[in-house]
């Protein structure tokens, strides 16, 4: 998998160094179709990208576009984001299959396209009528992850039109010293998962300061960090999506307060903000 990561840091670099000029030849020239025809060239060029899959190779330059005409194009607000510049290999994470085979999978097995089998643990069994139209590698700090994305025709496209009224509404106020209080007056309180791991991370942190950057030892203690980082998050997840799941068996509508908005946009700088916002 690794090397399809690199390939995916390479290839967007090159995307984008033809549109590191003038800003009025950029609107005409280079374009994200243009780029797509010049991979044959590129191939050409570099023998290691014809190990990676045509398709993958074409959906690396999605994110270049896209970065280009947030820059080149106001958004809705009227704002326009900063020029896109060179980005680091750790930037990259993951890459997708926009097209796979329908029965890709095989008991504990994934047949990706210039891969071959690749083992997996999968999840939950994929439900009866739906076929996966794309699939994600994505590298984490405890290894790699696969994310399917299905389609069914017949489920009917979910809507929001429900009328808001008295019976079938909940109001919630998001806090700092409780996660939740509904409108009837529950409150949840916050789980605090980052405080309660804050002694491990230190103790982590402290040991990878003392090691050489880029030694083995190094690399080994950044993974240490990151796998407990990754630990708390996936800790506030599990509950936020619990918690959101029981507000949801309650109530049709959800009324909320924008608790950051309220608060100037400064609680993403305060620690206390952690585990109830992030």
């Amino acid at each position: 998998m690794s090397g399809s990561h690199g390939g995916h840091k390479t290839v967007v670099q090159l995307m984008l160094a033809p549109w590191c000029m003038p800003i009025p030849q950029l609107r005409d020239n280079p374009d994200y179709y243009s780029q797509k025809r010049d991979l044959v060239n590129t191939k050409d060029k570099f023998p290691d990208y014809k190990l990676i899959h045509s398709q993958v190779l074409q959906d690396c330059i999605k994110p270049v576009k896209l970065a280009f005409d947030r820059w080149l194009k106001a958004n809705k607000n009227g704002n326009k984001l900063g020029k896109p510049r060179f980005k680091g290999k750790g930037r990259y994470r993951s890459f997708t299959y926009p097209q796979i085979k329908l029965e890709c999978i095989e008991e504990n097995q994934i047949n990706l396209p210039k891969r071959g089998k690749v083992k997996l643990i999968q999840h939950r069994p994929i439900p009866e009528g739906f076929i996966i139209k794309t699939v994600t590698i994505s590298r984490k700090a405890d290894g790699y992850y696969i994310t399917l994305s299905l389609e069914d025709k017949s489920v009917p496209t979910s809507t929001s039109e429900e009328e808001p009224t008295l019976k079938n509404t909940l109001g919630i106020d998001m806090g700092l010293k409780e996660f939740l209080v509904t409108s009837v007056g529950e409150s949840v309180p916050i789980p605090q998962y980052y405080r309660k791991s804050q002694q491990r991370l230190k103790t982590l942190q402290k040991g990878l300061s003392r090691k050489k950057k880029g030694s083995k030892r190094w690399l080994k203690a950044v993974k240490a960090v990151a796998k407990q980082h990754k630990k708390i998050a996936d800790k506030r997840k599990d509950f936020h999506f619990k918690t959101a799941n029981e507000l949801l068996l309650k109530a049709d509508v959800i009324a909320h307060v924008d608790a950051e908005r309220r608060a100037g946009g400064k609680l993403k700088y305060k620690r206390a903000s952690i585990d109830s916002f992030e």
